[in-house]
């Protein structure tokens, strides 16, 4: 693919695309070292992504931790495998008890689903994995117990999270124990968190779910009268499961199904094709307008039927078909922004990881405790954290993805794939950032798959992110002439201040080209890291 790709397409930014037979990208440059490390010690890239998300809970714990929830795509050579590793909440939730509220809460127990991550990491690790659950969590048990420098995003984002949480149960223990977050470049240890760690690996996550771990998460729950119980624990079991796809490009791209929001990019790609999108230059106004149209039409899909595919109103392939994209982009008004409501098919605070190894496997894999820090909830002397899926669910009794027990909430988490028009891998890509990832999934197919602009630049390009409405948030460094014409068209245009660039999310990805290397990337809005060797 080298041959097509634009070196010369570029946006501002201190990286450059790397180069090598093996690679791995991620949020935080110590955890894409300990996956290097895996790789270089004859692990594949199924192990190194292990490796490399078990370490992004200890150094980046703004984002993800132990009791986060997980989500892959994994291409073992000869097909893709599609794995969801989210919780289901407490049996004992009724709609009941939140039906006095306004929304589903966002901290402390009652947010607090079960966790799935562990349930991922042993899950490939026994399928695709060559190396044992030990070796993978060494270098973040190291930096766990022996400290890591924090770095700078993730030290601007602690501090908002403990100005958050800091009153939530088991929070400031262990995250501020000097009675503040760590500051920038301040060595910090969570010795707690790396016994769990070495419990969880020595157990293939036993220990988590069935053992001393389960036993302390669920001693916890009860002092706080929350609902969660050993039985939920117990009955987690991360599933396969069938991808969508649709074609685009010549390839095609790779989403897990509900009860990701996934699904909404491959709506906007089919809508998108329907407009012959490649007749217009990347970033011109035509190509913005019709790109955030697309968007908007996906997301209030999204947004009425997605949940848990068990409770689904109809299959979410029939939200794919060509009939129904074709009515969804005769919509579009190409020279008006529109206000859209969902359509009616005919029934017929995240870290992602990239990486790839010499022998053709390629891995895209992503955990999140949802909002930064997730519920605030952290079991004492484990250093677990615990997600705040639960405010994923709905309290409108007539949506699919109302709030009620044993049952996976609506997440906002997804990897993504491409294979190439001879159904070999193309690119291992994810965006992270909330309601930013469906947004950013679509900005990057585009930019390459369509316009074949290396994966660098594709990250380093300015942003938009659609809200409501036709309020639509562009980065600051977008032409303004465009915006100009833009908002002459009906959009409603905020330009996000510099300093907040981080909501547009975080990107990750690795192309492979077909003399048989990589080209990886790393978000340059972040503190990461691309290498390859």
């Amino acid at each position: 693919m080298s041959g097509e790709i634009d070196f010369k397409v570029g946006y501002p930014s201190w990286r450059a695309p790397m180069m090598g037979r093996n690679a791995v990208a991620t949020s935080q440059p110590l955890a894409a070292q300990a996956g290097l490390r895996i790789l270089q010690q004859g692990g594949n890239a199924v192990d190194a992504a292990i490796a490399t998300a078990i370490a992004l809970t200890v150094v980046e714990p703004t984002g993800n931790g132990i009791g986060s929830d997980a989500f892959a795509i994994i291409w073992d050579g000869e097909q893709l495998h599609g794995l969801n590793a989210s919780g289901r909440s407490p049996a004992a939730w009724k709609h009941e008890d939140f039906a006095h509220l306004a929304a589903m809460p966002e901290t402390g127990w009652d947010a607090v689903t079960v966790p799935g991550a562990v349930s991922a990491w042993v899950e490939l690790a026994e399928r695709f994995g060559t190396l044992p659950l030990t070796t993978l969590a060494q270098p973040a048990i190291d930096y766990a117990r022996n400290g890591f420098p924090v770095s700078p995003l993730i030290g601007e984002l602690w501090q908002r999270g403990y100005d958050k949480l800091r009153d939530q149960p088991g929070f400031s223990a262990c995250f501020a124990p000097q009675g503040r977050p760590p500051r920038i470049g301040e060595l910090f240890r969570n010795p707690d968190q790396a016994d769990s760690l070495e419990k969880i690996a020595a157990t293939n996550g036993e220990a988590f779910y069935r053992g001393e771990l389960a036993e302390k998460i669920v001693a916890f729950a009860r002092e706080h009268n929350a609902a969660l119980t050993l039985d939920d624990l117990k009955n987690h079991q991360a599933e396969w499961v069938k991808l969508l796809s649709r074609p685009f490009a010549g390839g095609s791209v790779y989403e897990l199904p509900p009860n990701g929001q996934g699904i909404a990019t491959l709506i906007a790609l089919g809508i998108l094709e329907h407009w012959d999108i490649g007749r217009y230059r990347p970033d011109s106004v035509e190509w913005l307008h019709l790109s955030i149209e697309a968007m908007k039409l996906a997301l209030v899909d999204l947004e009425r039927y997605i949940a848990d595919e068990d409770h689904m109103e109809f299959a979410a392939e029939h939200l794919l078909s060509d009939e129904y994209l074709k009515s969804r982009a005769a919509l579009i008004d190409a020279n008006k922004a529109g206000d859209f409501t969902f359509g009616a098919p005919t029934q017929s605070g995240t870290v992602y990881i990239s990486a790839a190894d010499a022998n053709g496997m390629m891995v895209s894999f992503i955990q999140s405790n949802y909002m930064g820090f997730g519920s605030g909830v952290v079991v004492p002397g484990t250093g677990i954290s615990l997600q705040n899926r639960g405010s994923g669910f709905v309290l409108d009794k007539a949506h699919p993805n109302v709030v009620a027990g044993g049952k996976r909430a609506f997440t906002t988490i997804i990897p993504a794939f491409a294979l190439d028009g001879d159904g070999q891998p193309l690119m291992s890509f994810g965006v992270m950032g909330g309601p930013m990832q469906a947004q950013g999934h679509l900005q990057m197919v585009l930019r390459i798959m369509l316009h074949k602009q290396n994966p660098q630049a594709a990250i380093d390009a300015p942003r938009w992110r659609v809200v409501a409405g036709r309020e639509v948030i562009v980065e600051p460094s977008m032409d303004r002439n465009t915006l100009a014409t833009l908002r002459a068209m009906g959009h409603k245009i905020v330009l996000e201040d510099p300093l907040q660039t981080y909501s547009f999310g975080g990107a990750q990805a690795i192309v492979r080209d077909p003399q048989g290397f990589y080209i990886a990337a790393t978000e340059s809005r972040k503190d990461g890291q691309a290498l390859v060797f």
